[in-house]
C-alpha cells in the first residue's frame, strides 16, 4: 500500500476515535437514554461496581453477600483502578466503559484493515464509533463494554496472525479476559477453537480434505490457530489456578447457580420463544437495520465462499451464528446480551461495502442440492432482516411480528431456490461501487449521529441528582437496605445492603434492625428495580409496619418520566427513634 493510502487510514482512525471520544465523553452524569431506551438498567452501575468500591472506600472486597467480582473479577479490577485513580463516584465509574468502547474501535479497524483493506479499516472504525446504541452502553459503567472490546481483541489479535502468528497468543489470552469480564462470551471461546481446530484439522486431515474438495490452509493460518490454541491454554489455566480453584465455592455459586440455573427454563416451547424473540422483542436490529442487512449479506458471502473464506470471516460469521445459540440457549428477552454482536455487523458491513471482488462465486460452483442446504441459513437471514422492520407495525405485540417475518423469510428464501439460477447468478455477478460504499456507510453513521442527536435534546441527570441527595441525608457509613441502595451509592458514602431473590445478603433480611433505611421504587411500582412482579425487597418494607417514607427522589428509567424511588425509615413511626427531615429531593 502506498504512503499517501496508509496516511488516510491512520488519519481515518483518529478521526474515529476522536469523534468517538467526544460521545462517550460529553455529558459524563448524564442518564442513559430512558424517553426510547436501548435496554440499560442505570442502577445496575452501583450493583456491578459494588466490589471495586468497597475497596477503594473501605480498603475491603467485600462487606456484605453481594460480591459480583466472582462473576465478573476482570471489570471489577479495572473500576478498582478507575476509582483509585479518579476517586469515586459516577463519571469515575463511566471511564472504563468508555475506554473499552474506544479500544474496541481501535482494534476493529486494526483487523478490518488486515482483512479487508484500509477503506474496510476506516468505515468500520467509523460506524463502530458512531453506532448509537453501542456509544450509549459506552457511557454505562457495566460489562457488556469491556466484554465486547476483549471479544473485538481477540478477533483482531487472531487476524494479525495469519501474518505474525505469536500474536495469536493475545487472541487467546484475550478471549479468555472476555470469559472472566462476563461469562456470556462463551460463545465466542467456543468460536475462536471451533476455527482454530477446523484449520488444525484441515492441515493434518488430507483424507478430509480431498473428500470434502478443500484447500489446504495456508502455513500462516495454521501457525496462527496454534498459537491461538496456546493462548487459550496458558491464559485459562492461569485463570483456573490463580482465581477461579482458590473461590471455587463463590465462583460456582454466582456463574452457575445464580447466572445459569435460576433464570432461564430449557423446554423446547421455551428455546423455541427466545429464538423467535430475537429480531422482535427489541429495536437493536431495527435501529441498525441498514447494518444488520448488509451483513446478513456478508454472512451469506463468506458461507457460499467458506472453502476459500479466510479464518477471520470466519470468525466472523461463527461470532454471530454462535452469538444467537447462546440467545436461544440463555435469554433473548434482555437486550444487554445484544451489544456484542454490534461489532461483528460492522466488521461484516466493512468488508461487504469495500470488497473488490465479486460477493459470491458463479453458480457453477455449486451442486444443485447446495440451494436447499443453504435454505436454514436464508431462513435466519431473512427472519432477522424482515423481523428487524415488521416489529414496527406491531410494537406491543410480539406474536404478529413473529409469524409476519416468518412468512416473508419463508416466502424470500423459497424464491430463491426455485428461482436459483436466476437470483443467485444475479447476486454472484454484482459489485459494490466505492461510491455506493460511501453512501450506505454515510447513511448508517447518519442514523445513529441523528438518534445521538435527540438523546441531547431530553437528556437528564436525575439519577447522579438523586445519588447526591441521598449523601446529603445519610452520613457516611450508614446501612441501606436494597439493590437501588447500590444503584445511588456513587456520589456518596453510605454502605448499601443488597437484596436479591435467593441470592445476596436474602437469608437475614428480614431480621437487619441494623439496617435502618431501605432505598426502592415507589413509581412506576414498588421495587420495580428488582421485579416488577414480587419485588424481594417487598418482604423487607413488609416486616417492619411502622416504617414511614422520609424522603423521595426523581429518578429516570422508563419512559413514562415520572420514576420516583423512595428512602424509608424501618422505624419512622416509633417515637424512640430520630427521624430525617421529610421532603421530596428537587431536580
Amino acid at each position: 500500500m502506498s504512503d499517501g493510502l496508509r496516511r488516510s487510514y491512520i488519519g481515518g482512525v483518529l478521526a474515529a476515535l476522536l469523534l468517538g471520544a467526544l460521545l462517550r465523553g460529553a455529558w459524563p452524569t448524564a442518564d442513559p437514554p430512558w424517553r426510547s431506551t436501548v435496554g440499560i438498567v442505570w442502577h445496575d452501575e452501583g450493583a456491578w461496581a459494588h466490589n471495586a468500591r468497597n475497596r477503594a472506600l473501605l480498603g475491603t472486597w467485600r462487606t456484605d453477600e453481594w460480591n459480583p467480582m466472582f462473576i465478573t473479577p476482570v471489570f471489577t479490577a479495572l473500576e478498582y483502578a478507575a476509582f483509585r485513580a479518579f476517586g469515586v463516584g459516577t463519571w469515575q465509574a463511566r471511564t472504563v466503559p468508555a475506554v473499552s468502547g474506544l479500544f474496541a474501535v481501535l482494534m476493529l479497524a486494526l483487523g478490518l484493515a488486515a482483512l479487508g483493506g484500509y477503506r474496510a479499516g476506516v468505515i468500520g472504525a467509523g460506524l463502530l464509533a458512531t453506532n448509537f446504541v453501542f456509544v450509549m452502553w459506552n457511557r454505562a459503567a457495566l460489562m457488556e463494554s469491556t466484554m465486547t472490546a476483549f471479544i473485538v481483541a481477540s478477533w483482531a489479535a487472531y487476524v494479525l496472525a495469519e501474518r505474525r502468528p505469536a500474536v495469536g497468543v493475545l487472541a487467546g489470552v484475550a478471549v479468555i479476559l472476555a470469559w472472566f469480564t462476563k461469562a456470556s462470551a462463551a460463545f465466542f471461546v467456543g468460536a475462536i477453537v471451533i476455527d482454530a481446530a477446523w484449520t488444525l484439522l484441515l492441515w493434518r486431515g488430507h483424507s478430509i480434505r480431498a473428500r470434502l474438495g478443500l484447500p489446504s490452509p495456508s502455513e500462516g493460518a495454521v501457525r496462527a490457530a496454534v498459537w491461538t490454541l496456546a493462548g487459550v491454554l496458558i491464559a485459562a489455566t492461569a485463570a483456573i489456578v490463580l482465581f477461579v480453584l482458590p473461590n471455587w465455592p463463590e465462583y460456582r455459586f454466582y456463574n452457575w447457580q445464580m447466572s445459569v440455573t435460576r433464570k432461564p427454563s430449557y423446554t423446547i416451547r421455551a428455546l423455541m420463544d427466545r429464538a423467535s424473540w430475537i429480531p422482535i422483542n427489541h429495536d437493536f436490529f431495527t435501529r441498525m437495520w441498514l447494518v444488520t442487512a448488509v451483513a446478513a449479506l456478508g454472512i451469506a458471502s463468506v458461507a457460499a465462499r467458506w472453502r476459500s473464506a479466510r479464518p477471520g470471516e470466519r470468525l466472523l460469521v461463527l461470532w454471530v451464528l454462535l452469538g444467537f445459540a447462546e440467545l436461544v440457549v440463555h435469554d433473548s428477552g434482555n437486550e444487554r446480551r445484544y451489544i456484542m454482536f454490534i461489532p461483528a455487523l460492522v466488521g461484516l458491513f466493512s468488508l461487504v461495502v469495500t470488497t473488490r471482488d465479486l460477493l459470491f462465486p458463479a453458480p457453477a460452483a455449486f451442486p444443485r442440492w447446495a440451494r436447499w442446504a443453504a435454505l436454514p441459513l436464508m431462513l435466519l437471514l431473512g427472519y432477522i432482516v424482515f423481523g428487524s422492520v415488521v416489529r414496527l407495525a406491531f410494537i406491543y405485540e410480539v406474536r404478529p411480528g413473529v409469524r409476519l417475518a416468518a412468512a416473508l423469510a419463508a416466502a424470500a428464501a423459497l424464491m430463491v431456490c426455485m428461482r436459483w439460477e436466476h437470483s443467485y447468478g444475479w447476486l454472484s455477478r454484482q459489485r459494490i461501487r466505492p461510491a455506493v460504499a460511501a453512501l450506505l456507510a454515510a447513511l448508517a453513521a447518519a442514523g445513529d449521529l441523528a438518534q445521538y442527536w435527540q438523546w441531547t435534546r431530553y437528556r437528564t441527570r436525575e439519577n447522579y441528582e438523586a445519588s447526591l441527595a441521598v449523601g446529603r441525608v445519610l452520613a457516611p457509613g450508614t446501612l441501606v437496605h436494597g439493590k437501588l441502595a447500590n444503584g445511588l451509592s456513587l456520589e456518596n458514602r453510605i454502605r448499601p445492603v443488597f437484596v436479591g431473590r435467593g441470592f445476596g445478603n436474602y437469608e437475614d433480611r428480614l431480621e437487619r434492625d441494623d439496617v435502618r433505611y431501605i432505598l426502592t421504587y415507589i413509581a412506576p411500582s414498588l421495587g420495580y428495580e428488582s421485579q416488577k412482579n414480587n419485588p424481594v425487597i417487598r418482604d423487607v418494607i413488609e416486616a417492619y409496619p411502622h416504617r414511614a417514607i422520609i424522603m423521595t427522589f426523581d429518578v429516570a428509567e422508563t419512559a413514562t418520566g415520572h420514576d420516583r424511588a423512595a428512602l424509608i425509615d424501618k422505624f419512622g413511626a416509633d417515637p424512640n427513634k430520630a427521624r430525617l427531615t421529610t421532603g421530596r429531593a428537587q431536580n
